[in-house]
């Protein structure tokens, strides 16, 4: 069992957890996720690990809520524990010494992108952030991110905080209306959002990478529901990424898988569907 360390509100609906698990907190790399159940009967789902502490045996998970697993994943408090959690799993990132870098999230993207900031700024970086949002209530991670960058832009669509617009609007603005140049870009969010993001990278010339952990569903790559197409050839985002090339990306028929599963995920948010629960 694996028990809850501290627990916090970033936004409405957004938790951050810090829980134990001593052996994955001693391995984990930025860019990589756990797959856990909160129960025994319950559904097993991916999320990346955004910190870990190997020195307490802990890492920490930010987490929306968006269905039955994960409002039950948020409503455990402090002292109570989580049944399962297996990890680390996926490829780490790529980290190197690139020159100037932005990293671009967007809403609860942001919170699988703070490992990938920190991990280039230590690696020699100078990291430009940009975080957006739909609005200044749903803004994660500011202060998070200043720690580990040498700039910070916020945006939201509505105007309330930062430069009004999309984060890929800000990327182009950056480059075009202050003349800062960038070498590499690291860009997580919905998906419209990276598909954006990559194409204003891609007109500017800008090596971009991108998570596809929106698409993945169990993490381990046996159900086959996170099949992508990158560079013309099928991947699993869980086994073979979750990164990858953003100009390589398909994102039309990403679009389409996910897709397929809006009507599972409006009857898990509505209660219409469960996952089995365990019966005397």
């Amino acid at each position: 069992m694996h028990t809850i360390l501290d627990k916090q509100l970033l936004a409405p609906k957004v938790y951050r957890l810090r829980i134990r698990a001593p052996e994955v907190a001693r391995v984990r790399r930025a860019g990589q996720f756990v797959a856990l159940r909160v129960t025994k009967e319950g559904e097993r789902f991916p999320l990346t690990i955004v910190d870990s502490d190997p020195g307490e045996g802990s890492i920490t998970l930010i987490i929306q809520e968006v269905g039955l697993s994960t409002q039950l994943l948020c409503s455990k408090n402090v002292g109570e524990a989580i049944s399962d959690i297996a990890g680390p799993l996926g490829h780490p990132t790529e980290v190197g010494k690139f020159g100037n870098v932005v990293c671009v999230g967007g809403g609860i993207g942001v919170a699988p992108l703070y490992p990938i900031a920190k991990a280039l700024k230590q690696a020699g970086n100078k990291v430009t952030t940009i975080i957006g949002a739909r609005t200044k209530d749903l803004i994660i991670l500011e202060q998070d991110m200043r720690g580990v960058s040498d700039d910070v832009v916020l945006a939201s669509d509505d105007g309330s905080i930062g430069m009004k617009g999309f984060v890929s609007d800000v990327v182009k603005h950056l480059v075009q209306k202050e003349g800062r140049r960038f070498d590499f870009c690291a860009a997580i969010g919905p998906v419209p959002m990276m598909r954006a993001v990559c194409g204003v990278t891609k007109e500017l010339g800008i090596r971009t990478m991108v998570s596809l952990n929106p698409i993945m569903v169990d993490g381990t790559g046996m159900c086959g529901g996170c099949r992508v197409l990158i560079g013309g050839q099928t991947k699993f985002a869980c086994v073979d990424g979750p990164e990858f090339d953003g100009h390589q990306v398909d994102f039309a028929a990403l679009t389409s898988r996910l897709r397929m599963y809006d009507y599972l995920k409006e009857q898990c948010v509505s209660g219409a569907f469960a996952p089995a629960q365990k019966t005397s």
